[in-house]
């Protein structure tokens, strides 16, 4: 009888999961299968996708349940972690290059507080971005799609068909737009205080 290729000792056994991410920034998730691997199950991003790490002996619905669990587990780590103007700028270049052709050459990117209606805002005449204060702490999906409008508006201006065109390449760019529709639409909700007696 030939032996089970995912309990086979060497390379890694791959294979892609197309889950609904409920929290991660990844477009993509990639599951890694190995022998060696007993009991712990990992993950990390790598690029454009998350890589999680599992023993090759899982079944198919543990493979499911680790892969959400540690989606939920990355985006919780990102969300509490804040980047500096340095690393905003050195993304802003990243996104420029990768979605952009480097064709966007912001002169400054940095955060601030000031921007409590709007999420981020450009001076194409400066190459100057601003990010509001208020996108830290959430997905780095969300940051990045922010980050990208404001690189775009470097090249067009307005929110004609030319910008949107802009935007199609950045494979996240409606759920952002979801999301940050989402955190509006909370805000707008009445606060109702939950007494004892409920």
């Amino acid at each position: 009888m030939p032996a089970d290729p995912l309990h086979r000792a060497g390379k890694p056994q791959r294979s892609t999961t197309s889950l609904p991410p409920s929290g991660s920034g990844a477009s993509a998730i990639e599951v890694r299968r190995s022998a060696r691997r007993r009991r712990t199950v990992s993950a990390y991003r790598e690029g454009d996708r998350t890589v999680v790490l599992i023993p090759a002996r899982m079944s198919e619905a543990e493979e499911q349940r680790w892969v959400r669990v540690m989606l939920d587990k990355l985006a919780a780590q990102e969300s509490k972690r804040v980047i500096g103007d340095v690393e905003l700028a050195e993304r802003a270049e990243r996104l420029s290059a990768q979605y952009l052709e480097g064709r966007a050459r912001p002169a400054s990117v940095r955060w601030v507080t000031n921007q409590n209606t709007r999420w981020g805002s450009c001076t194409p005449s400066e190459a100057s971005i601003r990010m509001s204060h208020r996108l830290q702490g959430m997905p780095e999906y969300v940051v990045d799609y922010v980050l990208l409008h404001e690189l775009a508006h470097l090249l067009v201006p307005g929110h004609g068909a030319q910008f949107w065109r802009l935007l199609e390449a950045y494979p996240r760019t409606e759920r952002a737009r979801g999301y940050l529709e989402g955190v509006v639409a909370a805000a707008r909700l009445p606060y109702r205080p939950v007494s004892g007696g409920e």
